[in-house]
């Protein structure tokens, strides 16, 4: 049941702490969502963050998104986008005048229509007076609303059992405007799922506010978080969206206000899982620099063909550059990964990697990367298999150009290969066993798999490949 009343104090509420999805066989990913970015006036800094909203939301795979900056003329034809199919959700980073008789209109209808609406920060602030507009944004900036001052705070999760966070974990300090008194609509339904202490020290009320909510107008859903404050000139204040937590959290009440379910996982993007973090993981990548990889053999980044692009570190087709291995070494290890590879792609990820051979796998085993149903490989070369050694075991693949789980894990001369949570590779890695292996394969010349310690790589095998979620923990 949606609640009519700001709620004044959340803090009964528990957080539902995160629970590990189980492993299940992978499904072909869902079309992509038509996301329609809705700016072009704003008191914040819209010509930036309107942009970061479409990043946060392409990086998740999930989003075809077009930022809209001259949104008077774009929305009138909004009911016929959304029955072509070209439209499915207005993410509205809007706060200036009014759109014109023909442009509400096409707001209005397409929303009934069943057209999803997410609502971002100062959009709460807009068109005062137009009860339409105010009804389906729930709680609104009007006489009597402020904020403290820019800092971190806990946003909490007091209902777990929506779509939008349901296994979502609180955002820890996220970094942000904390809005507080946000005024109820006239006739407004709304549901409170997320809420943060308004401190009074930082200029707050002393009270929960509600930081995420949800509603409905017509047949169509809508999502509103008060978070994501950006101020002009003021380049510090662009930490609220470098945050992962809320890049997740507006993806997937995204997702939700535009079909009704949730298909992206609760974590966000480059970030340790809480029982990660208490298992002693760390990353190997941030999300927004490559600070834990280099060239082979080299001293920094080679000078072309990697970079980062949506929270990923890509290699682009023919871009060179070599391989990348990590800065640390490891012994024993447990990673964890995620690749997309691009049409007949190939690449690889190695480990015990030495720095004294003219490659990287001439010492490191690898475990292969590459698109397995278009390039329909020999078995010892698909997706998940130790390369050229040891074939994978019915691999759960998705296809190119969506992203799958990967796992190695040494431990006690014993490999294990992962792939989106079921295990394909169990063999040895040391012993006699192994050499026997050794000998029979391609690298029998090279003083392949014979360091007990040695470099992570991302092979450069000429194709386009990303990498994301890259994290490890040393047994």
């Amino acid at each position: 049941m949606l609640v009519s009343a700001l709620v004044p104090v959340l803090a009964s509420f528990a957080c539902v702490p995160q629970q590990p999805a189980a492993a299940v066989a992978p499904a072909a990913a869902p079309a992509l969502i038509r996301a329609a970015v809705i700016t072009g006036e704003n008191n914040h800094d819209w010509p930036w963050t309107s942009r970061e909203i479409a990043s946060a939301l392409r990086e998740t795979g999930r989003f075809d998104v077009l930022v809209v900056d001259q949104p008077a003329a774009w929305l009138a034809d909004a009911p016929a986008r959304l029955q072509r199919g070209e439209l499915h959700v207005l993410v509205l980073d809007y706060n200036g005048p009014r759109w014109g008789d023909a442009a509400e209109r096409g707001f209005v209808d397409a929303v009934a229509a069943g057209c999803g609406v997410s609502v971002l920060h100062a959009a709460n602030n807009a068109f005062p007076g137009w009860a339409d507009y105010e009804r389906m944004v729930g709680l609104l900036w009007r006489s009597g609303t402020g904020h403290g001052s820019f800092h971190p705070f806990d946003v909490v999760v007091v209902d777990p059992h929506h779509p939008i966070t349901r296994g979502m974990a609180d955002l820890r300090l996220h970094p942000d405007e904390l809005y507080h008194r946000l005024v109820p609509a006239a006739g407004a339904d709304y549901r409170v799922l997320l809420s943060a202490y308004s401190k009074p020290d930082t200029g707050g009320t002393g009270r929960h506010e509600p930081m995420g909510l949800v509603a409905q107008h017509g047949k169509g859903r809508i999502f509103h978080t008060p978070l994501g404050h950006v101020w002009t000139n003021t380049p510090q204040s662009r930490a609220s969206w470098a945050d992962p937590q809320l890049r997740r959290f507006v993806a997937r009440g995204t997702e939700w206000a535009a079909t009704g379910a949730v298909t992206l996982a609760p974590e966000p993007l480059n970030t340790l899982a809480a029982n990660e973090a208490a298992d002693g993981f760390r990353l190997l990548f941030d999300g927004k620099a490559i600070t834990e990889w280099r060239a082979y053999r080299g001293q920094g980044l080679p000078e072309q063909g990697w970079s980062v692009q949506d929270a990923a570190i890509v290699h682009k087709a023919g871009g060179g550059g070599g391989d990348l291995v990590s800065t640390a070494t490891f012994g024993d290890f447990d990673f964890r990964f995620s690749f997309r590879i691009a049409a007949n792609g190939n690449s690889g990820v190695m480990w015990h990697v030495t720095e004294d051979n003219d490659t990287t796998y001439m010492s490191g085993p690898e475990y292969q990367v590459l698109d397995d149903l278009g390039s329909k490989p020999s078995k010892k070369h698909g997706v998940g298999a130790l390369y050229d050694l040891v074939a994978p075991n019915a691999p759960p693949v998705l296809p190119a150009g969506q992203w799958n789980e990967g796992r190695i894990v040494v431990h006690k001369g014993r490999l294990q290969h992962w792939l989106n949570g079921a295990l394909v590779v169990d063999a040895p890695c040391a012993g006699d066993a192994w050499a026997a292996m050794v000998k029979a394969s391609k690298f029998r010349d090279w003083p392949f798999g014979t360091a007990a310690r040695g470099h992570l790589a991302l092979q450069d095998h000429g194709d386009e490949v990303a990498f994301r979620n890259l994290r490890i923990k040393e047994l």
